[in-house]
């Protein structure tokens, strides 16, 4: 009794957060009728059970399936009470930094029926799990110019020639790009199979792979096709990272001075004390010789960080909009260069860079932030990620593209998240025309 008396103690704890009051009603009404009556439990359990495993993992819903039995109960409250955690508290997959890329591929391949897995085709064949054939993989272009419709199709077709059921599992190894299309082929497929991230790229460890959004472009549009699909787990090894060149490092890098920024000092979101203090270590890590072994616990601080935040607002209705900073000008940016032939195409984390800046500009102007996260980008910026291609005679197209932005609340409106200082991110900052020029200007005159 004092073993129920405490597992009960901690789900009352955990069921106060959303969505888990059916499943503490649940936990008490089987506990009840199992001392009780084992009769009524069962009556009890299969009138709940349709309600009761909407919440949870379909490998764990046959693990409480087979687990029935006259100590069902007990047996109950073991296998859930890890994913009530993951509910309660944490709407993410889990991650893994492993060592070994194969041993952890292998383990998790062989919790199902089938499994395939999409990849950069620039990858070696190696790569894959020793458990799936080379007949089980799909090899794709990366790039942003592949996340389109056709390339989702691509997998759809894949998984329906495997005959790849809702037990199965999709892994996607490879950059960002792939990951955000096999996680959106996987949210759509059969209405949903698990999937796995494997990100290969310092940007898809410290943002495509973190937080569960999936999407592609359409109509030159970025991500405006997406879901909310997060992974079962990410395997993130630093190892992919000895062979990846200097300019995808740097790319990544972008989006991890953007995490170093907006870590937000909140106590909702569980922040470590003094978040600039991850700014401040970004700011003296060695980008001329990038070495990896200083740079990991840099990508899981970064990724932390993100986490706190995803899971203080899963669907982006709120505090998550922190992590659009730099994206609202970034995105213009980067769309411009794609769909302009003159333009030389620049991986995503150089736009998000460029966008920082002009949001940081805004941000001084507009919120009074300090100068100093300003000029310490700007001074990266010119030395490693070379001025924006684009001109002030680009203004007017890039505006317009803000426009459309997905981020937008109205339409015709330039939403963007600003900065009141290093952890104060403010969001929802709707900002003029003549702002959003300015803020070009300043950029394209450094």
């Amino acid at each position: 009794m004092s073993k129920l008396a405490l597992i009960l103690k901690r789900m009352s704890f955990l069921a106060t957060r959303a969505r888990l009051f059916l499943i503490l009603n649940v936990t008490v009404r089987c506990y009840i009728y199992s001392t009780c009556c084992p009769i009524s439990f069962f009556i009890t359990y299969s009138a709940v059970k349709v309600q009761f495993f909407a919440e949870l993992h379909k490998d764990l819903r046959r693990k409480i399936i087979k687990s029935c039995g006259i100590t069902c109960v007990y047996h109950l409250f073991a296998v859930y009470l890890h994913e009530i955690n993951r509910l309660a508290l944490n709407w993410k997959s889990d991650r893994m930094f492993c060592e070994d890329i194969h041993s952890a591929l292998d383990s998790l391949v062989s919790r199902y029926d089938e499994a395939v897995v999409v990849r950069d085709e620039s990858l070696q064949p190696s790569t894959v799990s020793r458990q799936l054939s080379e007949g089980s993989c799909l090899w794709l272009k990366g790039g942003e110019a592949q996340k389109k419709i056709e390339t989702v199709e691509r997998v759809w077709d894949f998984l329906l020639e495997k005959g790849v059921t809702r037990r199965g599992v999709l892994v996607a190894i490879g950059g960002g790009v792939l990951t955000d299309i096999a996680g959106f082929a996987a949210s759509t497929y059969k209405r949903g199979i698990d999937w796995v991230a494997v990100p290969t790229t310092l940007l898809a460890m410290v943002d495509a792979s973190t937080g569960g959004k999936t999407g592609i472009n359409y109509r030159g549009l970025k991500n405006s096709i997406g879901s909310f699909y997060p992974p079962v787990e990410t395997l993130i090894w630093s190892g992919w990272l000895e062979t990846l060149p200097a300019r995808e490092m740097l790319s990544g890098f972008g989006e991890m001075l953007k995490m170093g920024l907006v870590d937000v000092r909140r106590k909702d979101v569980r922040c470590t004390k003094g978040s600039d203090r991850l700014w401040e270590t970004l700011m003296r890590y060695d980008l001329d010789t990038m070495p990896i072994e200083s740079l990991t616990p840099l990508i899981k601080a970064c990724v932390e960080a993100k986490e706190r935040i995803v899971a203080a607002d899963p669907k982006e209705e709120g505090l998550r909009k922190v992590l659009n900073f730099g994206h609202t000008f970034g995105h213009a940016i980067e769309q411009l260069i794609i769909h302009d032939s003159q333009f030389t195409i620049i991986p995503h984390g150089y736009a998000v860079v460029y966008g920082m800046i002009a949001e940081l500009y805004l941000s001084v102007v507009r919120l009074g932030c300090p100068k100093e996260p300003l000029q310490q980008l700007t001074r990266l910026m010119t030395e490693y990620y070379g001025r924006p291609q684009c001109k002030c005679s680009d203004r007017s197209r890039l505006i317009e593209l803000m426009r459309c932005d997905k981020k937008n609340e109205r339409a015709g409106e330039i939403n963007c998240t600003l900065l009141r200082d290093i952890g104060e991110p403010v969001i929802n900052e709707v900002i003029t025309e003549p702002e959003a020029g300015e803020a070009l200007d300043y950029l394209f005159s450094l």
